[in-house]
């Protein structure tokens, strides 16, 4: 079986409901939260070119992942990072994420990328990647990227804390602490 990843267009939205699916299921699975998306939320990003998918050779949806920018672009979101329960425990997560770390790296060279999970898997995958554990104040402070964590189970945990704590871990990678420097 071969899987390949590809950045997502408009040919793949028949799997946005798969996705969507695969996503609500983890999240009660593992009794956490995770911010809700719709479909159409799903399709724009793919459309956008802002979306990582991977499908089997039979065209079997295996995983996927998108990114959101904030604050006029000076943060981007690695977000919404799935794999098929069939094809867990092979890898794969690890090379959805290196792949739309590597497309936020593409598109927005100057970002500082985060994430934020409570999944000790993908904390290991972003740490390998480059980056760091860090409070939610040096995340974006753009209030349209809190009200995606709406839809979460633990949403009443973050708004009592004043956006600053949650179950969440938040990680983040600023290219500028990456940036080797030719002294000669």
């Amino acid at each position: 079986m071969n899987i390949s990843i590809f950045v997502a267009d408009g040919s793949h939205a028949k799997y946005a409901q798969a996705i969507c699916d695969e996503i609500y299921l983890s999240a009660q699975e593992r009794g956490t939260g995770i911010a809700r998306r719709t479909p159409e939320y799903i399709i724009e990003k793919m459309n956008a070119g802002k979306a990582v998918i991977a499908l089997t050779d039979e065209g079997e949806f295996a995983g996927f992942s998108y990114i959101e920018t904030w604050s006029h672009k000076q943060f981007v979101a690695n977000s919404g990072l799935i794999v098929n329960h069939k094809y867990r425990k092979i890898g794969l997560a690890s090379k959805i994420k290196e792949r739309i770390f590597r497309l936020s790296r593409e598109l927005y060279p100057d970002a500082k990328i985060f994430s934020i999970t409570t999944g000790l898997a993908v904390m290991k995958i972003n740490t390998a990647l480059g980056f760091k554990p860090v409070t939610f104040s040096e995340l974006t402070d753009d209030e349209e990227f809190w009200k995606g964590c709406e839809g979460c189970k633990n949403f009443d945990i973050l708004t009592r804390n004043n956006y600053e704590r949650c179950l969440c871990t938040g990680l983040l990678y600023d290219p500028m602490e990456h940036i080797k420097i030719d002294i000669k």
